[in-house]
């Protein structure tokens, strides 16, 4: 993904499922082309290969299991997002929570498989605890905030300071964002001032009610202008 990066959750509302989440993908593709940010979405996992076949974005999946494929009835091994065409993926997220043990083990496929793994954590301290797996990115989400109207960035922006300090102890390569309750240009530019390269958000976007105005104005707030 280009930085500093806006990441677009679709989660699994009913506004973006099927032939409305290919819309909003398009929204988001018309977006990026217009403005020039970098604009990554992750769609729901039916429409993954749809929309990454059809869309010039980065696109990742929601989640996978670390398992191998073959007989995993109802699981979603790495291979499947790769061949969707995903180029990277969430994981842990405060909706799918993952032990330890497997996150390690995710984070370690995506490496092997040059998938880049954007790891959620709900506090400074798990914050650490993933950093110390070495995905290309930790995002700082306080489960309170998520789909809220406002923002960490405003309502906690120490967690923010704090988070981006604390992983960069740990291995300064890896990126930090940030997300819950981000909805407006002013959230993505503090967001930045903070440190982060970038946000993960959904409801922002994805219940608006003019999903393409409220992408333009997060845009904006990836420059200065």
């Amino acid at each position: 993904m280009r930085l500093p990066v806006i990441i677009v959750n679709f989660k699994a509302y009913p506004e973006v499922l099927g032939h409305a989440g290919i819309e909003l993908a398009r929204t988001c593709s018309k977006v990026a082309e217009a403005t020039g940010a970098s604009i990554a979405i992750a769609p729901a996992m039916p429409d993954l290969a749809k929309i990454a076949g059809d869309f010039n974005l980065p696109v990742l999946s929601q989640h996978f299991d670390p398992v191998l494929p073959g007989s995993k009835t109802g699981w979603t091994p790495l291979m499947a997002v790769e061949e969707a065409g995903a180029v990277g993926t969430l994981l842990n997220h405060s909706e799918r929570k993952m032990r330890l043990s497997d996150l390690k083990l995710a984070v370690q496929m995506c490496g092997e498989a040059g998938i880049e793994a954007v790891v959620c954590a709900d506090t400074i301290d798990e914050a650490k605890k993933v950093a110390r797996l070495h995905p290309e990115y930790v995002a700082i989400e306080p489960p309170d905030l998520i789909g809220g109207d406002i923002s960490i960035t405003t309502a906690k922006p120490e967690i923010v300071t704090d988070a981006v300090e604390a992983v960069r102890k740990v291995d300064s390569e890896i990126g930090v964002l940030c997300g819950a309750g981000v909805k407006s240009r002013e959230d993505v530019r503090k967001a930045l001032e903070l440190g982060t390269v970038g946000v993960l958000l959904a409801s922002g976007v994805v219940k608006a009610h003019d999903p393409h105005k409220a992408l333009l104005d997060l845009a904006k707030g990836l420059t200065r202008s």
